[in-house]
């Protein structure tokens, strides 16, 4: 899986024998001892344990992926596949976790490429592997201690995958090209990978409910990204235009700082861009009487992320309108907070705050009739919301999406769950069914909710949702005047 070095690459230039016999030796030993498992390795092991006791008997094999091609050979930065890291930690590329079944359950042996060897002229001449050009790796050893999990080199694994029955393996599939090229899923017709979905179906159920180290990581991913919104309006002009692009790079300077990314693309969308649900170009500039709507997310150091909107006033207050329609959406989310607790169906959390959102269109004289909207033969109110109320929260910023729909969408809340509550009302400049002065205006607010054994508890509250909580703090940030990441 490495590199040929004998092939080089176009530009690489040749080197002389002795240069490479100079380059071989005379380097000190660093070898790192006394480590200790990592707090969150206990976390790791009881996931594979209940993975263990959903497929007795049968070889699960796990990939994390590989690094993709951005640019002829430039590379994208690297993320761990979700499943994967969820289950060892493991945050290098490449690396596969293999779980066999023996008498007590599984044994996991966890496949990794390790610190670049001085027998070969990796550590200087391989520029996606090598130690001089990518930095130290960890040896076996030394990740075997800190992920208390037993490891092997990368390069055994395409035996020991040779000898393995697809009749009894399933696959996490998707990651790795030569993992699903070696091992053949089973089945015929629809049933041909249906054991595989199993396994990622399997993982998704498994994500739903976090325990209190994901719940520890999720809040400091929204505590960081607290502090990225407060950045923002800081720096934020209520006078002039900025590009959205600059409102991105700022956020972007603290999720560098503070965590590891962004979670997902920035949405920063100015004036009528906020009606375009995904708006990831931000390429326009805000404008003051308009609105700048922000959904935001930092992804901290452990990959979990928050999922954050904000919408603004630019220069500091609401209109009238955009204040009626701001309050619209408001007591939508509020609706959909209060009715989170365990038991509560999904659905149920939905159609709370969609009902909100019609009668606040019936109250616009955008629909004629609330009650006709929401009935199930017509939903006529979704022209103007279009999408749900929210969606769970973890690893990814749309987690656990292959989870079984009975436990899901169709399913009952539960202690540990969390999710985002994201009512939002959008309003095209083209759309001839709604007065002209709401044309081109956008609203959502969004905030990360943890459902706790009574009730819920809002994340994210550190950042205010009311209207004039949202133009006090706004004030507030601007006379604070901009920082930089401490």
């Amino acid at each position: 899986m490495t590199q040929d070095l004998s092939k080089g690459r176009s530009h690489d230039p040749a080197f002389p024998e002795k240069y490479l016999e100079f380059m071989r030796g005379g380097w000190l030993d660093s070898s790192l001892t006394g480590l200790t498992a990592l707090d969150q390795a206990p976390c790791h092991a009881r996931r594979r344990e209940q993975l263990s006791r959903a497929f007795p008997g049968e070889t699960l094999v796990i990939p994390t992926g590989r690094e993709k091609v951005r640019a002829n050979d430039t590379y994208f930065p690297f993320r761990p596949g979700s499943d994967f890291a969820y289950l060892t930690g493991e945050f290098d590329p490449d690396a596969v976790l293999v779980m066999r079944p023996t008498a007590g359950g599984h044994d996991a042996v966890l496949y990794v490429h390790p610190r670049s060897p001085r027998d070969t002229d990796e550590f200087f001449r391989d520029a996606q592997y090598g130690e001089l050009w990518v930095g130290r790796r960890h040896t076996l050893a030394e990740k075997s201690a800190l992920l208390a999990v037993e490891t092997a080199h990368v390069r055994d694994l395409a035996k020991i995958l040779d000898d393995l029955d697809p009749a009894t393996t399933r696959v996490l599939r998707g990651f790795d090209e030569s993992v699903d090229a070696t091992i053949a899923p089973t089945g015929d017709g629809d049933a041909l990978g249906a054991r595989d979905r199993e396994l990622a179906t399997m993982l998704s159920d498994l994500r739903l409910v976090k325990d209190e180290w994901e719940i520890a990581q999720l809040q400091d991913a929204i505590d960081a990204t607290v502090r990225g919104f407060e950045d923002v309006v800081r720096a934020l002009p209520a006078d002039r235009p900025v590009s959205e692009r600059l409102i991105e790079g700022i956020f972007g300077l603290r999720a560098r700082h503070d965590g590891n990314a962004v979670g997902y693309e920035s949405i920063v969308a100015a004036g009528s861009h906020a009606t375009t649900l995904h708006w990831v170009r931000n390429d326009g500039r805000t404008a003051p009487g308009q609105l700048l709507l922000m959904d935001m997310g930092i992804e901290n150091n452990q990959l979990y992320t928050a999922d954050v909107t904000r919408t603004v006033p630019v220069d500091g207050r609401f209109t009238d309108l955009q204040r009626e329609v701001y309050a619209i959406v408001y007591a939508s989310q509020q609706a959909g907070i209060d009715a989170i607790r365990p038991g509560v169906k999904y659905k149920d959390v939905h159609m709370t705050c969609m009902t909100v959102l019609a009668e606040g269109l019936e109250s616009l004289g955008v629909l004629r009739s609330a009650e006709e909207a929401l009935h199930k033969d017509s939903m006529y109110y979704r022209r103007w919301t279009l999408h749900g109320f929210g969606h769970m929260l973890g690893l990814d910023v749309h987690d656990c999406a292959q989870a079984r729909t009975e436990l899901y969408r169709d399913g009952e809340l539960a202690e540990g769950h969390v999710l985002t509550v994201e009512p939002g009302l959008y309003f095209q400049t083209d759309d001839e069914k709604v007065p002209a002065e709401l044309r081109g205006v956008g609203v959502r607010i969004e905030d990360d909710v943890l459902v706790t054994a009574t009730g819920s508890k809002n994340l994210s509250a550190g950042l205010p949702r009311k209207a004039e909580d949202v133009e006090s703090w706004v004030a507030e940030q601007r006379n604070a005047g901009p920082r930089l990441p401490e």
